[in-house]
C-alpha cells in the first residue's frame, strides 16, 4: 500500500483527498501546517507528498525546499495560486507536478499514479549505462551527468528531461513526446512546464560560455545538437 502525505490547511479538501485515495487503496496521513508537515516526513517513509503553497507557520514552498534537501520523493503542488509565476516557482523549488484548485480528482489521481509509475521505472536496471554527446557524459546506473568531467546536479525532473535527449540526440522531440517521458503523463498539464525545464537544464549545461546543446524548434519541440 502506497504511503502518501498531504500537507493542506483546508478541511473541506483534506476530507475529500483522504476520502477518494482512501478509497483507491492509499494510506493517507494529513498535516495541516508546514512545520507540522516536515516533521511528519522526516519520521516514516512515505511515497509521495501533496502540498499546499499557502500555509501556516512556514509556506509550502519552503516546506518543498527542505524536503528536497534530503530527499527525491514525488511532490505534488496542490494551490489556488495558479499564475504562470507562481507554477515556475513551485517547479523550481522541487516539486514534480503542479495542479490548480478547483481540481477533478480523477485528474489529481491520473498524476498521482503518473508519479509513483515513473519512481517505479526509474528503479529499473538501465539498458544503457554510459550516454554521451558532445562534452556531456551520463552515467545511468550512478544517476550522474558530467561535463568536461565536472559534475552537474540534478533534480529527478532533470535528470530524466536530458536523459531522454542524450537517447535522442539530433532528433526533434516535442512537448507531447517530453510530458510523455519525463511526466508520464499523456495530456496538456495545462502549463508550460516543459518549458522551464529546458531553461533550467540549459541554465547548467551554459556555465562558463557553454555553447548551447538544447535548441528550440519553433512550432514543433527541442532537439539536443551542436551548435551550428
Amino acid at each position: 500500500m502506497k504511503k502518501i502525505l498531504i500537507i493542506e490547511d483546508d478541511h473541506h479538501v483534506c476530507s475529500v483527498l483522504r476520502k477518494g485515495l482512501e478509497e483507491e487503496g492509499f494510506s493517507i496521513d494529513i498535516c495541516m501546517e508546514g512545520n507540522e508537515g516536515i516533521l511528519a516526513f522526516f519520521r516514516q517513509r512515505y511515497d509521495l507528498v501533496i502540498l499546499d503553497i499557502m500555509l501556516p507557520t512556514i509556506s509550502g514552498l519552503e516546506v518543498c525546499s527542505k524536503i528536497r534537501e534530503k530527499s527525491s520523493v514525488p511532490i505534488l503542488m496542490l494551490t489556488a495560486l495558479g499564475t504562470p509565476e507562481n507554477v515556475a516557482l513551485g517547479l523550481n523549488t522541487g516539486a514534480d507536478d503542479y495542479l490548480v484548485k478547483p481540481f477533478k480528482f480523477i485528474e489529481l489521481l491520473a498524476r498521482i499514479r503518473s508519479l509513483l509509475r515513473r519512481v517505479e521505472n526509474s528503479q529499473q536496471p538501465s539498458t544503457d549505462q554510459l550516454l554521451h554527446f558532445g562534452d556531456l557524459e551520463m552515467n545511468d546506473d550512478a544517476k550522474t551527468l558530467a561535463q568536461k568531467g565536472e559534475l552537474i546536479s540534478l533534480t529527478s525532473t532533470e535528470y530524466r528531461l536530458i536523459r531522454m535527449f542524450l537517447l535522442n540526440p539530433r532528433r526533434v522531440l516535442s512537448r507531447v513526446e517530453i510530458l510523455e517521458e519525463v511526466w508520464g503523463v499523456s495530456f496538456d498539464m495545462g502549463t508550460n512546464v516543459v518549458d522551464v525545464y529546458v531553461n533550467y537544464l540549459r541554465k547548467k549545461l551554459e556555465k562558463n560560455d557553454n555553447p548551447r546543446l538544447i535548441h528550440t524548434v519553433i512550432g514543433m519541440g527541442y532537439v539536443l545538437k551542436e551548435e551550428e
